[in-house]
């Protein structure tokens, strides 16, 4: 006669795998490997506020005061040296009532350039703010250790290397006329912070413009190759010669014909 199985076999061995798989969910962001240095990614409203087809009380492109004519801030990002990144570190939520403080200054200088809700770690749709903390800041540690802390020193960097303020002293300023040389620009800012930038490029106007940190937040260059500066020039998604288009506050239509283009399409 086969032997019983106790009855509380079953009920034992499911919650001890509930158990085990709760745990094991709690764990997979804290068990990814420190990263290794910092991004931090400023986006031109120039270019991206082109793509505005409409507009809300959110986005920033839609601003009769305060309008974003500088380079605002897209995130602090850690990154690993073979290109790769951590994300969604901790079970840790955004909480706006921990940043109350700095709410103007990021309203300023880190606004969102859409109506679309941004996406957060753990499930649904939150902040522009609340997308970067989750994904990003959770995974500074042990260098960034709250949300408080991840905001201010993102902040802090961008003030420090002010890219718009060093653009324009090179003679590079906003035009709807003019492009500038992309060696020109990229040496502009070699020059006035010691390493190498990356920048991103859409249909030959600059998008973003990122800056790259070790980890005592000391510049290094973005791209880690025999000549920096060619390895710059050929790794970027940007042409020769480069716009850095005007900022126009946006009606909520698409402001150039490619994007029209595509939207019909």
């Amino acid at each position: 006669m086969a032997a019983s199985t106790p009855r509380s076999f079953f009920p034992l061995f499911f919650f001890s795998f509930l158990y085990f798989s709760f745990s094991f969910s709690l764990n997979v962001g804290k068990e990814q490997k420190e990263f290794d240095y910092f991004i931090l990614a400023l986006q031109w409203p120039g270019t991206i506020c082109q793509r505005t087809h409409h507009c809300c009380s959110s986005n920033g492109c839609c601003r009769s005061s305060l309008s974003p004519t500088e380079f605002t801030m897209h995130g602090l990002w850690p990154n690993y040296n073979d290109g790769s990144w951590p994300a969604c570190c901790s079970g840790s939520n955004f909480d706006i009532k921990k940043i109350t403080s700095l709410n103007e200054t990021l309203e300023r200088y880190w606004p969102s350039l859409s109506c679309t809700s941004s996406s957060v770690c753990h499930g649904g749709k939150g902040l522009f703010w609340a997308h970067e903390w989750e994904k990003h800041g959770t995974c500074s540690f042990p260098v960034i250790q709250d949300e408080y802390s991840y905001f201010s020193t993102a902040l802090d960097l961008y003030f420090k290397y002010n890219l718009t303020n060093i653009l324009f002293n090179a003679g590079y300023q906003p035009t709807n006329s003019n492009k500038y040389p992309l060696g020109a620009v990229v040496t502009a800012i070699e020059r006035a912070v010691g390493a190498s930038p990356s920048l991103v490029c859409s249909h030959g106007a600059v998008e973003e413009l990122r800056l790259c940190f070790y980890k005592d937040f000391k510049p290094r260059d973005c791209e880690s190759g025999s000549n920096t500066r060619d390895d710059v020039l050929g790794s970027s998604s940007c042409p020769r010669y480069i716009s850095i288009p005007e900022f126009m506050p946006s009606s909520g239509i698409a402001a150039v014909p490619w994007i029209l283009e595509s939207a019909a399409s």
